[in-house]
């Protein structure tokens, strides 16, 4: 079996993102763990289309970042976290009734098997 295009799957790559963080904020290596693993292993967004989709949804309102410093041991490192606005809930909303539609009319042309 083939992978998924990443022309085709680009599109959907926000749903996936604010599916994750409408559950609680979290960082770029483990929003691409929690794709990779709820897909089994059949997508892993490249980080270069993780970090600008951060960027897009930002500019446009769906998502808000801040810096969690180390706790007090020291331990762990300094990262940016992301969390859903409810400009992006909305949004995700709106993508989600998309995708059904889009759903909806692409499987009258998906016939695998049939001549």
């Amino acid at each position: 079996m083939a992978g998924i295009s990443s022309d085709v799957i680009r599109g959907y790559n926000d749903i996936m993102i604010l599916y994750i963080l409408k559950k609680e904020p979290s960082y770029g290596y483990e929003i691409s763990k929690t794709i990779r693993q709820m897909t089994q292993d059949k997508y892993m967004i490249k980080e270069t289309t993780l970090y600008s989709a951060f960027t897009r949804m930002e500019k446009n309102g769906y998502i808000e970042s801040y810096v969690c410093e180390p706790d007090e041991s020291g331990s762990g490192k300094k990262r940016t976290y992301y969390r859903i606005t409810e400009y992006g809930r909305a949004y995700y909303e709106e993508k989600c009734e998309e995708w059904i539609l889009t759903k909806e009319v692409v499987e009258h042309f998906i016939q695998k098997g049939e001549e």
